[in-house]
């Protein structure tokens, strides 16, 4: 990741300062990390800095059309548009519009004390445009429980420590404040630590935003390291109906799946998450939902750092075992000895590295991939059916003299 998206923007740019309730009017986004889109067009922004959720309202033409949107070497493509070089640039996170199907892309442009946040729209034809964020329509929402000042700390792993990984442990609390927002029926949940030592937070807001949040502690039973963890937050969620009512997916760095029923979810709550699988080690980047066309059923589509994608059935979650002490071997549980447990799915091939994923349309997923020959990274939109591109593979069918396998 970009040498740990440079220290995360140099300490997220040294510009963290102390903000008022009564400033909310006028304030000025200083990071745009986090996307999440209402169902309106509505963009919510997570800014770890000043530690709010930003709203701004993005109107635009419908769009029925089940489009393809390909642009290759968008990093480079988006560096020009700034003005800066290609390792300027970092790409944060990458949302498509629910109404349009525009997609927009959170960016730090530059790296250290001067970088600057950006929002890029990437239009269905694949022009880009760098909005104008001082100029546009919006909302803030502050968060009340921002951590501050503590640091990582050091450890090591079967080798010594080198550059990449002592730059982990300079990163502040603060990076970590906003890991995902999901929007639902009229509210936001928020995921990510505060400065509570209880410190894997839920904050729950309404929206239109009313001044104010509730904040949730949560613990869960992690199955492979045998125990309760409270400290590690939760990366990915999705909202959605499981045995019967309305329960938040959640996944984990390291890599639990757990179950939070919403009405769980309360102002000073100390919420015991419901453990149902561990696919193993990998840390999530994105969690989607979308009916897949074969399997003719909605499916979570998973991707992390450090593993292919996981394709998990959303029904094969309903009366799931749920994992404690008291049913998980007493031993530390590792990919090839004891992984995974509960209903894991399957992983799915992928060509290349996916660093962000989102739903286009029901026919598509659209990918930021780095290139596993290049390194090019490229927008790229995959088939919901077969989520891959092939032009780094090649198999007998590639050769003329080969028939077509019968289907």
């Amino acid at each position: 990741m970009k040498f740990l998206n440079v220290i995360a923007t140099m300490i997220l740019a040294a510009s963290c300062s102390t903000v008022t309730a009564n400033e909310n009017s006028t304030l000025t986004i200083k990071h745009t990390g986090v996307l999440e889109f209402a169902p309106d067009g509505t963009l919510f922004v997570g800014d770890n800095v000043i530690g709010a959720i930003f709203a701004f309202p993005m109107a635009g033409k419908p769009n029925d059309k089940a489009v393809e949107i390909n642009v290759s070497n968008i990093d480079a493509r988006i560096a020009s548009v700034m003005g800066v070089g290609q390792h300027s640039i970092l790409i944060n996170d990458m949302a498509v519009h629910p109404v349009t199907q525009e997609v927009y892309l959170s960016i730090t442009r530059g790296i250290g004390v001067g970088s600057l946040p950006a929002l890029v729209k990437v239009s269905i034809s694949g022009e880009l445009t760098n909005l104008p964020l001082k100029e546009l329509d919006k909302t803030v929402q502050l968060l009340q429980d921002m951590p501050e000042g503590e640091r990582f700390r050091k450890r090591g792993m079967m080798a010594a420590a080198n550059n990449k990984d002592l730059a982990k442990y300079e990163l502040p609390l603060n990076t970590y404040a906003i890991l995902d927002i999901e929007h639902y029926q009229g509210e936001l949940f928020v995921a990510g630590i505060s400065n509570e030592m209880f410190a894997s937070t839920l904050r729950r807001m309404d929206y239109p935003f009313k001044g104010s949040h509730s904040s949730s502690q949560v613990t869960m039973y992690h199955t492979a390291h045998n125990m309760y963890e409270s400290r590690a937050p939760i990366r990915q969620m999705l909202i959605k109906e499981i045995d019967g009512k309305a329960q938040m997916i959640a996944a984990y760095t390291c890599s639990p799946i757990v179950l939070i029923p919403l009405d769980q979810i309360t102002d000073g709550a100390k919420i015991k998450a419901s453990t149902v699988l561990d696919y193993g080690n990998g840390e999530p980047i994105d969690m989607v939902s979308y009916t897949h066309p074969l399997l003719k059923k909605e499916v979570l589509f998973l991707t992390a750092k450090g593993r292919n994608p996981q394709i998990i059935p959303l029904d094969a979650l309903n009366n799931a075992k749920v994992f404690d002490e008291t049913n998980t071997p007493d031993h530390f549980l590792m990919d090839g000895m004891g992984l995974p447990v509960g209903p894991s799915g399957f992983t799915t091939m992928f060509v290349g590295k996916s660093t962000q994923l989102d739903v286009l349309n029901p026919g598509w997923l659209l990918s930021l991939t780095r290139d596993s020959e290049t390194g090019t990274l490229d927008m790229q939109s995959l088939p919901s059916w077969f989520p891959i591109t092939i032009h780094n593979l090649l198999g007998e069918f590639d050769f003329s003299d080969v028939a077509l396998p019968k289907l």
